[in-house]
């Protein structure tokens, strides 16, 4: 009971009024003008990119850093098909197709991936196939435009409210989609994969199909998030859409926030690049110095991440004096310092 009344006091004094914020500023504000509207809209992306990499990694225990090439390829179908007259501008059809093409990929990659590497070898696997696919697309021809890329009717934009909403949207549909999926039965055999996968094994657990069903459902979180960004861009290329950074950064922001985790991939996607604006408007300069020290140090002293923030602050009130400094300036490690 008292755990109920916690859950709701949460929502009513926390969630709720950030929701009802996020759904009403864009109509307070106008959104051309709006700094903090662009900056939302690239975090939600960054959210969703985040969350489908902790369902591969975070539950299911499977590294991936593959996240650009379902991204780009999502960007690339989106474009491709609106070029060809198939779809429109802002298209549900365009992102199904984008959000499935990826999905698509995942499985016929994961299949064989999945089924032979593990851990490591698996995640420089993924990290091949962006490569391949860049290679691919700048070879493609007039089909991807080669390295120039793909213009898109730009005379179709009119506001970026649109853009913002649908960027929310898909982020609270990777949210409640893991959500749902973690207290499910799937959850459970994920979790079990990702502790021990030949016990899971050997309980009857079919350990490849949900390996490959968490890897495409990431994938098709990635492929949607490319297609809002090739309708927001209005010029796709292979340099730019196949860009490592969509594949590290929801990476780093996972582990941050706390991997593993629902709310973890939200809380640091919106602290990192919090982090990563205010360096770059206010810090140039040293920008990227700034931001691999945070990294640095939020891997060193809150492995869990940020989420569980609480429970790992007791791991410094038990620390001897000095023990902040030997670890970040000398490296010494907990044996060496005994």
């Amino acid at each position: 009971m008292r755990l109920i009344k916690k859950k709701r006091a949460v929502w009513g004094f926390g969630i709720f009024p950030v929701f009802v914020f996020l759904i009403s500023y864009p109509y307070l504000v106008n959104p051309e003008e709006s700094y903090l509207i662009s900056f939302l809209f690239l975090t939600f992306l960054y959210v969703t990119l985040a969350q489908g990499w902790n369902l591969v990694a975070g539950y299911t225990g499977q590294a991936s850093l593959g996240q650009h090439a379902f991204f780009g390829l999502g960007a690339y179908i989106t474009a491709i098909t609106w070029r060809a007259g198939w779809t429109g501008y802002l298209d549900p059809l365009a992102m199904a197709l984008s959000g499935g093409g990826a999905a698509l990929l995942a499985i016929m990659i994961g299949m064989p991936l999945l089924a032979k590497l593990r851990g490591d070898y698996f995640a420089l696997g993924t990290l091949g196939l962006g490569e391949i696919l860049r290679v691919i697309f700048t070879q493609g021809g007039t089909l991807t435009g080669g390295p120039v890329g793909l213009m898109l009717p730009s005379s179709a934009y009119q506001s970026l409210r649109p853009y913002y909403y649908l960027a929310l949207l898909i982020l609270l549909l990777s949210l409640v989609t893991t959500a749902l999926l973690v207290r499910s039965r799937f959850g459970l055999a994920f979790i079990a994969i990702r502790e021990e996968e030949q016990a899971a094994a050997a309980n009857g657990i079919p350990v490849l199909f949900f390996k490959i069903l968490a890897f495409a459902l990431g994938s098709f979180f990635a492929g949607l998030c490319g297609s809002l960004y090739a309708y927001h861009l209005f010029h796709i290329h292979p340099s730019g859409v196949f860009n490592l950074n969509f594949a590290l950064l929801p990476v780093l922001m996972t582990i941050l926030g706390g991997i593993g985790t629902l709310w973890g991939p939200l809380i640091g996607a919106v602290v990192l690049n919090t982090l990563f604006e205010l360096a770059n408007i206010w810090l140039p300069e040293i920008h990227p110095i700034i931001s691999g020290v945070f990294i640095i140090l939020v891997m060193m002293f809150l492995p869990q991440g940020l989420v569980n923030l609480k429970a790992q602050a007791g791991f410094f009130h038990g620390l001897p004096k000095g023990f902040l400094l030997e670890r970040v300036f000398f490296f010494k490690t907990d044996k060496e310092r005994r």
